[in-house]
């Protein structure tokens, strides 16, 4: 049995993660479901336990150390070992630089979307070196391009990838595989919950999504990644495309981010 753990399942890409793990493993996967949010996740492990998974429920705001390292305490004791850790937690932001008052709420972001997945991965490491494992971080196409009112989140995810990049090298003598996982635009509530200008929520989003991919093939493709051990998973034919195109037409890149953008929350001069 795989003891697989996801971090920011209780909605989104790693609750749509998890039950699709369950339906395709059914009593051969243990899933150890965690976020802040208790009910949803008791809702997320019923349709996974329906489907003949195993799980446990471990309420964890990865901002906090502490909780990171008691999720995989709980995770062993429970199971005994650790076969996967998806780091998927993370909050989204936008507003434009010159328009924060207070930049508290860019450190809040670092720490649950880069220090979460660091905490979490320090504390699980031991026992998915013993498991040979794999470490699935998901980051962002604002990972790789940076996108124009986004400098919170694109520092996030940046130094996200740089990590992970980093890491994946270490830990190949070890034989656990690291896949940085790259999704666009996805039809999940993320960008409308993520900070705006004065650290409150958005409330809707600042990107055009009427090309947004489902939750159910981002989660799949990510899958699919982790269990053929990818190094990468870029989920944007553009994403693909304007990370090649950067290197020799950065002003052209610019252009498509800003592109991106409702018009309604463009810099204006």
């Amino acid at each position: 049995m795989r003891v697989i753990v996801i971090t920011g399942s209780s909605d989104g890409i790693g609750a749509e993660m998890a039950r699709q793990l369950a339906r395709r493993h059914g009593a051969g996967v243990a899933l150890v479901l965690a976020a802040r949010n208790l009910e949803l996740l008791q809702r997320v492990a019923a349709d996974c336990a329906a489907a003949g998974a195993q799980t446990l429920v471990v309420p964890t705001d990865v901002s906090v150390q502490a909780q990171c390292v008691a999720l995989v305490a709980a995770t062993v004791a429970r199971f005994g070992r650790i076969d996967a850790l998806v780091n998927n937690a993370g909050r989204s932001a936008h507003a434009l630089f010159e328009e924060v008052r207070d930049l508290g709420w860019y450190e809040e972001l670092m720490r649950i979307n880069l220090w979460g997945s660091v905490w979490c991965t320090h504390a699980a490491l031991p026992y998915l070196k013993q498991s040979r494992g794999s470490i699935v971080a998901v980051s962002s196409l604002a990972g790789l391009i940076g996108v124009p009112g986004r400098t919170a989140y694109n520092a996030s995810k940046f130094a996200m990838a740089g990590f992970f990049e980093g890491l994946r090298a270490e830990l190949k003598p070890a034989g656990v595989s690291v896949t940085i996982a790259y999704p666009g635009v996805v039809a999940t509530q993320i960008r409308h919950r993520g900070f705006n200008a004065a650290g409150g929520a958005l409330g809707s989003s600042s990107l055009k999504e009427d090309k947004a991919m489902s939750v159910e093939q981002c989660a799949g493709l990510i899958i699919a990644g982790m269990q053929a051990r990818r190094r990468e998973v870029v989920m944007s034919a553009k994403g693909k495309l304007g990370r090649w195109l950067k290197l020799i037409a950065p002003g052209l890149v610019e252009n498509m981010a800003l592109a991106a953008l409702k018009d309604d929350v463009k810099p204006q001069a």
